[in-house]
């Protein structure tokens, strides 16, 4: 009697952590894709582009390791307090992310003063609208840390790879689950044998 009831206790434990194994599996794979998602499947759809913050110049609002996606913009769009991404120079790869606190006009074309929000003083140069990428359309903080560490086709890597793995684990707990349904139909049968 004793023996029978440790084995249900066992074989109840066993099913539990089981059970919490699949959650913990499909959370972990969800936040990845979640991830995947927002740095680089959604920016990519919405025409936009993903960057990270390197200085503590836009502290608190978008610390460094911050990724923020930039969506282009008209710049009739762009008023004080919007945060832009621009080009250092015109043409140039390096980019920074600051607020706009001034906007004026410099032979007809609007021009804009930006600042970082834990910088005590105003940029020194106008930014021209040939410079601006666009103006921040969301961030998520840290996420810039992973952006880093991954070139552009490697982020394309993962997306399939985080995809793929997706796919495999519910054609695997698809097909676990019908062999489990079969094995229940099995020993019902032959408990049915034995009791008849």
């Amino acid at each position: 009697m004793t023996g029978g009831g440790e084995r249900r206790t066992h074989a109840r434990v066993g099913q539990v952590i089981g059970w919490l194994g699949q959650v913990l599996a499909w959370c972990v794979i969800l936040a990845v894709a979640a991830v995947l998602c927002i740095g680089v499947l959604v920016p990519r759809l919405a025409g936009a582009s993903p960057y990270t913050v390197l200085s503590g110049s836009m502290t608190p609002t978008y610390p460094a390791g911050t990724l923020v996606v930039v969506k282009p913009a008209d710049p009739a769009d762009i008023g004080i307090g919007t945060v832009i991404t621009y080009q250092v120079k015109s043409g140039e790869p390096t980019v920074v992310t600051h607020r706009v606190v001034t906007v004026s006009s410099l032979d007809g074309e609007p021009v804009f003063r930006t600042q970082g929000d834990a910088n005590s003083t105003p940029d020194r140069v106008w930014v021209r609208p040939v410079q601006i990428k666009g103006k921040v359309w969301y961030s998520v903080p840290y996420l810039g840390h992973v952006n880093n560490l991954l070139t552009g086709h490697q982020r394309q890597l993962a997306v399939y790879v985080v995809a793929g793995l997706l796919l495999a684990y519910a054609a695997f707990m698809f097909t676990s689950s019908i062999s489990d349904r079969r094995s229940s139909r099995h020993s019902e049968k032959k408990k049915e044998e034995v009791s008849s």
